[in-house]
């Protein structure tokens, strides 16, 4: 789908729902939704969606580990691993 065919009017839908639905299910994509002209809404399919959730997590999940580097909360890659080994040998 072309992005200017994921640009719509709210009345399109209102007008169109099952079909909207039922085309982003089968090509996973996203439309904009404007209300007065003005954009004011994304409608998603939830693979998607789910798929943007993620690579949002691992995005925070990498900048905190820029800020834990940065802040110097860090060990060399041996250390850490012998630190691993260390407490699995401890467990039961």
């Amino acid at each position: 789908m072309k992005l200017s065919e994921r640009v719509k009017p709210i009345s399109y839908l209102k007008a169109h729902t099952a079909k909207i639905i039922r085309e982003l299910g089968a090509a996973h994509g996203t439309l904009v939704i404007t209300q007065n002209g003005q954009a004011k809404v994304i409608v998603q399919d939830i693979q998607s969606y789910e798929q943007t959730q993620e690579s949002l997590a691992m995005l925070k999940l990498l900048a905190q580990s820029q800020r834990s580097i940065e802040a110097g909360k860090h060990k060399p890659l041996q250390k850490a691993f012998a630190d691993l080994a260390s407490r699995a040998k401890s467990l039961p």
